[in-house]
């Protein structure tokens, strides 16, 4: 028999809170309301207990941003760095599925703020909507809900001491890009796409939101850049050559590496074993560390 989840997108709750989390009379006392004309810009601050945080972004969905930001904090704990990433999608998150954390449910902290303790897999620590509801459970919200929801999973997660989170952003550049970038201190983002031009056009939005938002620009990374044929060794250039590399050019943006198109890449990320854990030594393993390494050395890790 199945135990109850924590929370559930059926019941009923409150704008304020609704993830559901407990709350008492003595905890987290509501911050003082200005009046509406002296409201400005909220102030960044960063996440407790987290020296470094980046983004990945990539404006547009389907193009293996989730692989990707996954792949690089793993890739971060296999150099050594305390990891965890925080997927801020709150309609469709794939860290579960990634993390082969499916099924599990997180724990409160003891004490009267009772917050969010994350779930580890692979020596990354890991927070998100997707481990509060069931796998096949529709988030069916407006934006208030959306966006408090996410204001919980910002600041309301024990991440207990990282060196690094990475935050896995949700396609697009709207409400949820614009309350992270506003309320987090964020050491840089990343920017995903791959070579063809429908993809690379969404892209360049996201850096130029990155830029109006004043996030450092750590580069760009072009996935499923070449595809290897395994049978003749013959190598086809399915979306396209060079994209992200001109683009990066054109908007003077890093760019911080290639992730070849490889059947392996997402057969591991179905099963919950990501490359960089089910095959550390490969070409594809190496891409994604590379990438981390020279993010590291730019942010100061």
């Amino acid at each position: 028999m199945s135990k109850p989840r924590l929370f559930s997108t059926l019941q009923c709750l409150r704008h304020e809170n609704p993830l559901g989390l407990p709350r008492s009379s003595t905890s987290r006392p509501p911050p003082p309301q200005l009046p509406r004309s002296q409201r400005g810009l909220p102030t960044k601050r960063p996440l407790p207990s987290v020296r470094k945080t980046i983004a990945v972004s990539s404006a547009k969905g389907g193009v293996g941003k989730s692989t990707i930001a996954v792949n690089l904090a793993l890739s971060f704990a296999r150099l050594g760095h305390r990891a965890g990433i925080l997927d801020t999608d709150i309609f469709g998150p794939s860290v579960p599925t990634l993390l082969n954390l499916g099924g599990e449910q997180p724990r409160l902290s003891e004490g009267k703020n009772q917050l969010l303790l994350p779930l580890s897999n692979y020596g990354v620590k890991s927070m998100s909507m997707g481990f509060l509801v069931g796998e096949e459970a529709p988030v069916v919200w407006r934006g208030l809900m959306v966006m408090k929801a996410l204001q919980q999973l910002l600041w309301e997660v024990d991440w207990g001491g990282l060196d690094i989170l990475v935050m896995d952003l949700p396609p697009g550049t709207g409400d949820t890009q614009l309350t992270i970038t506003q309320q987090v201190v964020l050491d840089g983002a990343i920017v995903v796409s791959t070579p063809q031009d429908v993809a690379l056009k969404d892209a360049v939005k996201g850096v130029e939101m990155m830029r109006k938002v004043n996030v450092p620009l750590l580069g760009m990374i072009q996935n499923m850049s070449v595809f290897n044929c395994p049978n003749c060794n013959h190598t086809t250039h399915i979306f396209g050559s060079e994209g992200v590399n001109k683009a990066c050019e054109k908007h003077d943006v890093p760019f911080l590496g290639d992730i070849p198109l490889h059947a392996s890449i997402c057969d591991d990320a179905d099963r919950g074993k990501p490359t960089v854990v089910a095959e550390p030594e490969s070409p594809r393993a190496k891409a994604f560390t590379a990438i981390a390494e020279r993010t590291a050395k730019t942010i100061g890790l």
